[in-house]
């Protein structure tokens, strides 16, 4: 009889194992969204079951729109990806990832310049839980270059970056900087 309930509990974890949801967290300030991050996040949905867009608050960085702004951009450009999610954090990025029950934190690397910095902090994430992996992916080379900085610089300077970033990201930008000159 001890034998049959040792084996009940065996499968029991095996069957949770098996059918646990591969959640990753994708963490950032995404200010704006670019389809550089739109095209990471499809490409994690091939991979895990669900992709959290995970948005920094950061005024260390003085974003340029609000964090409820960002929240609704973002929500409208992954509104046909129906595994991925938007959600703010702050705080320790691992106690995020173990209150979502992740298993790995996404992170884009476009060249060697983020490589650095992106190591440094894989590292740190594993020593404070090694149980949390770090997925590097590299974006599509069309996005390769791009980063938000860039988007925002471009747009204030009149410039088009249609193809760059969703419609409403675009449209966004030019009214936001509109206003500011």
């Amino acid at each position: 009889m001890q034998e049959l309930q040792v084996w009940r509990y065996h499968a029991d974890a095996l069957q949770k194992e098996v059918f646990m949801k591969k959640i990753s967290i994708y963490p950032g300030t995404f200010d704006p969204i670019t389809n550089g991050h739109l095209d990471l996040v499809k490409r994690a949905l091939r991979i895990f079951d669900e992709v959290i867009i995970a948005v920094a608050p950061s005024q260390k960085k003085q974003p340029l729109f609000s964090l409820q702004k960002r929240i609704t951009l973002i929500r409208n450009a992954i509104s046909t990806l129906k595994r991925a999610k938007v959600e703010v954090f702050e705080g320790l990025l691992v106690e995020y990832v173990r209150k979502k029950n992740g298993i790995a934190i996404l992170r884009g690397l476009r060249a060697i310049s983020d490589y650095e910095y992106e190591l440094q902090m894989a590292h740190m994430n594993r020593r404070l839980d090694t149980k949390i992996e770090t997925v590097f992916m590299m974006p599509s080379e069309e996005y390769s270059f791009l980063t938000s900085s860039i988007v925002k610089e471009v747009v204030s300077f009149g410039g088009s970056v249609k193809d760059l970033v969703p419609a409403g990201v675009e449209k966004a930008l030019r009214d936001k900087l509109k206003n500011r000159k």
